[in-house]
């Protein structure tokens, strides 16, 4: 199946270069582009994209309301499957990384990334997983820390997870990606994803980002 991706982000060259990138990739089409987050709400729902890779810094509406909009309450929420958003930023340790996963994102990439890694990452969110930079998920477990006690979240309950899974998830909390988790712990991509798959159901988790913060939550890793 084609996957097709809305590009938004204000700056001119950088659809151009995504959009030349894109364009080049095997079973990847750009259905559109947007410079602003109000014309990512609009086109989200007009073109229906199976991916929109949003900018956060947009003139008007941001990239984190226009998330909110189109995985939450807005035009395309009567959607029967909204599209994935992957977020991009310039720099890794940008103030909104929390709110953009909390509006529903399902990836956090920084713009200084090899093309061809966003390309893979497009893919992977494509596919149902979610995928957020390394550098991004060291930066989201500091903002975590220093969120104020009566903003913090009750850790989850950890007792159903089995050793392995608790492995599984310490590695995800880390950034790694389930090919580094086969790796690391000699086990297939099938069994990763199994494993993947009933962390999401124990923990009542909608995505890997929320793994994530799972995994901060619970002990397993530290700022």
């Amino acid at each position: 199946m084609t996957v097709r991706v809305l590009l938004a982000d204000d700056h001119a060259l950088v659809r151009t270069a995504l959009h030349m990138v894109l364009t080049d990739a095997d079973g990847i089409e750009v259905a559109g582009e947007a410079e602003t987050g109000a014309d990512a709400v609009r086109l989200a729902r007009d073109l229906r994209p199976d991916v929109i890779l949003m900018d956060i810094r947009m003139p008007g509406m941001d990239g984190i309301e226009a998330t909110r909009q189109i995985i939450g309450t807005g035009p395309a929420a009567d959607d029967d499957r909204p599209p994935r958003i992957v977020v991009l930023t310039t720099f890794p340790d940008d103030g909104y990384v929390y709110g953009a996963l909390q509006a529903g994102a399902s990836g956090f990439l920084v713009k200084d990334m090899a093309l061809d890694d966003i390309v893979a990452a497009i893919r992977v969110v494509a596919a149902g997983d979610a995928l957020i930079a390394p550098s991004v998920t060291r930066n989201l477990i500091r903002m975590l820390a220093g969120r104020p006690p009566e903003a913090a979240v009750a850790a989850p309950d950890l007792d159903g997870v089995t050793d392995r899974e608790r492995e599984v998830l310490t590695m995800i909390g880390l950034g790694a990606t389930n090919s580094e988790i086969a790796e690391r712990l000699h086990i297939t991509m099938p069994t990763v994803k199994t494993y993947v798959g009933r962390l999401m159901t124990k923990l009542a988790a909608r995505d890997r980002v929320q793994l994530v913060i799972a995994a901060y939550r619970a002990g397993l890793v530290s700022p």
